[in-house]
């Protein structure tokens, strides 16, 4: 069972994975702080300086009455909250590693396809006849210099 573990683990695409999820995990990082400390505040700018980091609505007062100027305040006095601009912030954060992702997989397509096209310009058009030496169409049966009859190992 060990072997099987090891064979499973150290299989390439699973390695591959590993790679990708750190990656990812360090990428969420960036887009967090570009969101959080970038694209927040000029947003929070252009509104007249709102920072959507501290928007939120009470839904029950705490053990001391508010108002609350920030989230920190309402949770240390125990109210229940909406914290809708940190959702908000989720959301950039979202639709930016979305966008984002949208763009290397569109890139990583565009190379595929690239490629297989490469791939399908370099395929031979033609196969020596093994008889008379002369090239011949792939797809021929018979040598059109020779007559020989070609063989698919005859050909090869």
């Amino acid at each position: 069972m060990l072997k099987e573990f090891k064979e499973f683990a150290l299989k390439g695409n699973m390695v591959d994975m590993a790679v990708g999820i750190v990656i990812g995990a360090a990428f969420t990082s960036i887009v967090n702080s570009l969101v959080k400390d970038i694209l927040t505040p000029f947003i929070g700018l252009l509104t007249g300086g709102v920072d959507f980091s501290q928007k939120f609505l009470v839904l029950k007062e705490g053990a001391e009455p508010g108002p609350y100027r920030t989230i920190e305040e309402a949770t240390k006095a125990g109210a229940v909250t909406m914290n809708y601009g940190l959702f908000l912030n989720a959301v950039i954060s979202f639709l930016i590693v979305s966008f984002v992702l949208f763009l290397l997989v569109r890139g990583m397509n565009r190379l595929k396809a690239l490629r297989e096209e490469e791939e399908a310009q370099a395929a031979p058009t033609t196969k020596t006849c093994p008889y008379c030496k002369m090239d011949v169409p792939i797809e021929a049966v018979r040598c059109g210099y020779c007559t020989s009859e070609l063989t698919a190992e005859a050909s090869a």
